[in-house]
């Protein structure tokens, strides 16, 4: 009986009320997409990030702007930090990390070069599956694992 008088009330509450009440019971996070790019030869993107903890070496990417599609999202952060355009985007897999943080991560395939533009990103270099740089994050091998795998098991 109570929760149908909740439920009344709820449903008669104006609508931004009712949206003010679901956000206040639900946890904000960001969302963001990273690409594993791989060219012809089978090596992968990376970036050397200014501002990025560590050595600075990791996968492409960053948040999804309001209102944005997350494959746009991906292409808008390739062609900004290297003027890289992309022939394929393809979602492979969501995954939560950090604190309060969705990140999309995409399977893509590069159409040009790949130049650092601006301040954020100081290099960017190919390197093979097998010789990634020594001071990427597990975390980060892990992802290009993952998303090299599914490629693998899509192919066969």
């Amino acid at each position: 009986m109570l929760k149908d008088l909740l439920a009344t009330l709820f449903r008669h509450t104006p609508r931004s009320v009712r949206l003010f009440l679901t956000r206040l019971g639900h946890t904000r996070f960001t969302v963001s997409a990273g690409a594993i790019i791989v060219n012809q030869e089978g090596d992968v993107l990376l970036l050397k990030h200014v501002f990025r903890a560590g050595s600075g070496w990791g996968i492409p990417g960053g948040f999804i702007d309001t209102n944005e599609q997350p494959e746009e999202a991906v292409r808008r952060e390739l062609r900004e930090e290297v003027g890289l355009e992309l022939s394929s985007v393809r979602l492979v897999f969501a995954r939560t990390f950090r604190h309060r943080q969705v990140e999309l991560i995409f399977h893509c395939q590069p159409n040009g070069e790949a130049h650092p533009r601006g301040l954020e990103i100081k290099s960017a270099a190919w390197f093979s599956p097998d010789a990634l740089p020594k001071e990427l994050s597990k975390d980060q091998r892990r992802v290009i694992e993952r998303v090299l795998n599914d490629g693998a098991k899509r192919q066969s």
